[in-house]
C-alpha cells in the first residue's frame, strides 16, 4: 500500500504529500521533466545550466534574496539535474514552510535570468566541467555510457561541453524554461509535520500562476534505443593514473519494465556487493588480482544500465575482464543457489527500510518515480525483489548480461 497520497491540481501539476507528526521538519521536493534528455541539439546543457540560473533572481526577487531568507529562517535548500529530471529540494521547520516555499515557486515559475548574470554563471558551469575532466573516473564512466548510447541523450555529459555552452543565450534559456517548467511537468513532494489540507492550499496557491509557454523550442529528435552487438571496446591512456580501470557495461530496459529492472539490481548484488558476492570473493579476496570490484544498476526512465568496475593493476585488465565473462557464463549455464538469492534479497530490501527511514528520503523516492512513472511503483520494490526465484534470475543474465555482448572501456596510465 502506498503511503503517501496524490493530488492532480486542476492546472496539471501533481502534489505528493505524507504527513509525518514526530518531526519537526517538512522537505518539500519540487521535481521537473527538464533533464538533459529533453535537450534539442543545438542545446546541450542548458538544462544543468538552467538549475543555476532558477536562483539568479525574478523581477521581484533579486539575486542573493533567496538564499538570504532561507538561511535567516535556518532552512537548507539544494538542486540536481540528471537526464531524466531537475530536482530542487527545501528543508525547514514546518512552522516555516509557509515562509520559504513561495520563495522557491517565485524563482520556479519566474527566472527572470539575467543577462549579467548568465554571464557570471556561465563561467562557473565552464570551470565545473574543466574540474570533471581532471576526475579519472568521470573520464572513464563518461566515455562508457558514450560507447554504450551512441547518439542516444543517456549517452552526453549533462554538464555539456564548453563549445556548446557558448553557444547559448538568455533568450534561449528563457525558451527552454517557459517550455519546460510548466504544471503538467512538475512534481510537488511536501513529507514531514504538516497535515494534507494545509500542504495542499499552500501548494496550490504557490504553483499557479505559470509563465506561456514558449512555442519556439526545438524538440529533441528521437534516437532509437541502443542495442550492443559483440563487444565494444576503447582503452584510453592518462596521465598521473596510479590505478587501471576496468569498466563493463550492459543496457537494461526503462523503468516500464520495473519487475525486470528489480532483477537486474539483485543480480548486480548477487555479483559484487559484500565479500561473500561471486566477484569480489573470487576477485579480490581469493586471486587478489583487483583493488576493488563493484556492480551498479542505475534505473533510469528510458534505458536503464548495468555496470561493473574494477580497479586493478594495467598487467591483469585481460585476464580480470576474462574471469567476469566466465562468470556470466556460469551464470547463464549452472544458475544460482536459494541461498544467494535469499542474501541479495536481504541485503536490498534492508536497504529499501534504511533509505526511507526520513521525510527526506521519502520525498526523494517519490519525487523520482513520479517523474520517471508513477510515485505509487516506489511501494512496490520490496515485493518485486522478493518475487525472484533461480530460474527467472538465470534466464534474465542470459536475456541482458551476455558475455559476448557489452561495452567495455579501459583506463591506463600514460
Amino acid at each position: 500500500m502506498f503511503p503517501a497520497s496524490v493530488f492532480k491540481l486542476d492546472n496539471g501539476l501533481t502534489l505528493i504529500h505524507q504527513e509525518i507528526t514526530t518531526t519537526p521538519v517538512v522537505v518539500a521536493d519540487i521535481w521537473v521533466r527538464a533533464g538533459a534528455n529533453l535537450e534539442p541539439e543545438p542545446w546541450f546543457g542548458m538544462a544543468h545550466f538552467l538549475e543555476h540560473m532558477i536562483f539568479k533572481g525574478t523581477a521581484i526577487l533579486p539575486p542573493g534574496v533567496f538564499d538570504q531568507k532561507i538561511e535567516n529562517w535556518g532552512g537548507v535548500t539544494n538542486a540536481a539535474t540528471s537526464h531524466d529530471y531537475a530536482h530542487y529540494s527545501l528543508i525547514t521547520a514546518s512552522l516555516h514552510l509557509e515562509d520559504t516555499l513561495p520563495h522557491l515557486g517565485e524563482l520556479l515559475l519566474n527566472a527572470a535570468i539575467p543577462e549579467d548574470e548568465f554571464i557570471r554563471e556561465r563561467d562557473v558551469v565552464l570551470e565545473e566541467i574543466r574540474q570533471s575532466h581532471d576526475d579519472p573516473d568521470w573520464i572513464g564512466f563518461h566515455a562508457l555510457i558514450s560507447s554504450v548510447y551512441q547518439h542516444h541523450p543517456y549517452g552526453r555529459s549533462v554538464l555539456g561541453s564548453e563549445q556548446e555552452l557558448m553557444k547559448q543565450s538568455p533568450e534561449i534559456m528563457r525558451c527552454f524554461h517557459r517550455a519546460h517548467y510548466q504544471p503538467e511537468n512538475m512534481t510537488v513532494v511536501v513529507v514531514g509535520s504538516i497535515a494534507a489540507e494545509s500542504a495542499l492550499e499552500l501548494v496550490s496557491r504557490t504553483f499557479a500562476d505559470f509563465a506561456e509557454p514558449c512555442s519556439d523550442s526545438p524538440q529533441r529528435k528521437e534516437v532509437a534505443k541502443p542495442v550492443i552487438s559483440g563487444i565494444r571496446r576503447q582503452e584510453l591512456f592518462l596521465p598521473r593514473l596510479e590505478v587501471a580501470r576496468l569498466l563493463m557495461a550492459w543496457t537494461g530496459p526503462g523503468v516500464e519494465q520495473l519487475h525486470t529492472c528489480c532483477g537486474l539490481d539483485l543480480l548486480s548484488v548477487l555479483l559484487a556487493e559484500g565479500r561473500t558476492s561471486r566477484l569480489v570473493r573470487d576477485l579480490r579476496e581469493e586471486q587478489q588480482l583487483v583493488q576493488g570490484i563493484c556492480s551498479h544498476f542505475s534505473l533510469q526512465q528510458e534505458c536503464s544500465l548495468f555496470t561493473i568496475t574494477a580497479w586493478l593493476e594495467p598487467e591483469n585488465v585481460e585476464r580480470v575482464e576474462s574471469l567476469i565473462r566466465l562468470h556470466l557464463q556460469d551464470l547463464i549455464d549452472n544458475g544460482i543457489r536459494d541461498q544467494e538469492i535469499i542474501r541479495a534479497q536481504r541485503l536490498l530490501c534492508n536497504d529499501f527500510a534504511f533509505s526511507t527511514e526520513t521525510p527526506n528520503q521519502l520525498a526523494g523516492l517519490y519525487g523520482y518515480y513520479n517523474t520517471i512513472a508513477q510515485a505509487e511503483l516506489a511501494a512496490t520494490y520490496p515485493r518485486q525483489i522478493q518475487s525472484y526465484n533461480a530460474k527467472q534470475l538465470q534466464k534474465l543474465t542470459q536475456e541482458y548480461l551476455s558475455p559476448n555482448h557489452y561495452a567495455v572501456t579501459v583506463l591506463k596510465p600514460s
